[in-house]
């Protein structure tokens, strides 16, 4: 499970920094066309951005474990559909860990290409991207991509708390992880301050309680008196500790915690009515790619209907879903398998989500130890 924590330690980040001095500057082909190429027409159409990115013939990326969102098959058919090896580090990083990398490993051929970021964090970094249109640019909503480019929303889902049915009693409220029954229980996946699942799990938690995008801090006093209840455990959940019961209970995206349903017949998901907090991932493209060609034909394929169709497979809802659905290029077995919802969706802007971010930045800390 992708953590989005502070997982990596500023220890290891400090030795990836200094085995990354040690390793040869990044080659020429930084400095190439697609260093500056804006879509796949800049550089003579599709069939010119592979032969470019198969010269590159890899590509960097980071925080992307294998059983988040399907990103293993994902990595799996990229490569073998474009011969085109990818290097995938620091899987369990959180998305301030990908910004702190991308700042770290910036004229080595280590730096990440690509990122895969949470809201708060994405819009934070904006100096660092590269601006790029996919082919299927127009099938994207308005309100899901920079008008630039900069960035795009690529899979999402709703915020949920997934629980192990045979430790602890079902689960009909947010209110109800504050009982005896879930003393040393709960936990929450990474730090909101700089994961993304974590951040949504704030604002969940805030308009169960009477808060709003506009007013986190009910979210923050709720995992105040979750502490004190003793029922908070500052432990980051894996796919290893929810199957091993350390963490019977996580709150996380739905189609993670769905996912676990295969592993543990007794694991359920449930989605508060009252606070049915959505989200999307951003991806973008990092300004100094080493392979600024792959790192452009990465995103034409998780774009693509295949990649769209392979984040489908892992349980979260593909940007291009509607378009698709129009189209009939979308799973529709899938698609018509996901969780089903309750009340309409809460998607914060990113106004409210950069207000958010700022007071969970002043307040987090002092509220949670």
């Amino acid at each position: 499970m992708k953590l989005r924590s502070t997982f990596v330690s500023l220890v290891a980040l400090a030795a990836s920094a200094a085995l990354a001095s040690c390793a040869p500057p990044a080659d020429d082909t930084n400095t190439s066309d697609a260093a500056s190429a804006t879509s796949a027409a800049d550089l003579g159409g599709m069939d010119a951005l592979i032969a470019a990115a198969q010269e590159e013939g890899e590509l960097n990326v980071i925080a992307l474990p294998p059983d988040w969102a399907n990103y293993g098959e994902i990595i799996k058919a990229f490569e073998a559909k474009y011969d085109i090896k990818v290097n995938s580090a620091q899987p369990d990083a959180a998305s301030q860990d990908e910004i702190n990398a991308a700042k770290q490993l910036a004229g080595t051929n280590r730096a990440p290409d690509v990122f895969d970021l949470g809201q708060s964090v994405a819009l934070a970094n904006t100096d660092l991207y590269a601006p790029y249109k996919v082919e299927t640019w127009d099938d994207i909503p308005a309100e899901f991509k920079d008008p630039a480019g900069l960035w795009v929303n690529d899979y999402g889902g709703f915020m949920s708390i997934g629980y192990d049915s045979a430790k602890v009693p079902e689960v009909t409220s947010l209110d109800d992880l504050l009982g005896k029954e879930f003393k040393g229980k709960v936990a929450l996946n990474g730090d909101p301050t700089q994961a993304g699942a974590a951040f949504s799990g704030v604002v969940m938690a805030s308009i169960a309680n009477g808060g709003s995008v506009d007013d986190i801090a009910p979210g923050v006093e709720f995992f105040s008196k979750l502490e004190k209840a003793g029922n908070f455990l500052p432990v980051d959940p894996t796919a290893a500790t929810i199957e091993s019961g350390q963490t019977p209970v996580v709150i996380d995206w739905d189609y993670l915690n769905a996912a676990e349903t295969a592993k543990l017949p007794s694991w359920k998901v449930f989605v508060p009515a009252e606070a049915p907090v959505a989200g999307y991932y951003f991806q973008a493209i990092n300004a100094g790619a080493v392979h600024p060609a792959a790192a452009r034909l990465w995103q034409e394929f998780l774009y693509s209907d295949e990649g769209q169709n392979l984040w489908l497979a892992g349980g979260a809802r593909p940007v291009r879903a509607e378009a698709m659905v129009e189209a009939g290029t979308i799973d529709s077995e899938l698609y018509d398998a996901l969780p089903a919802v309750e009340g309409d969706p809460i998607v914060p802007t990113n106004a409210q989500t950069e207000k958010m971010a700022a007071y969970l930045a002043d307040n987090w800390a002092k509220a949670v130890s």
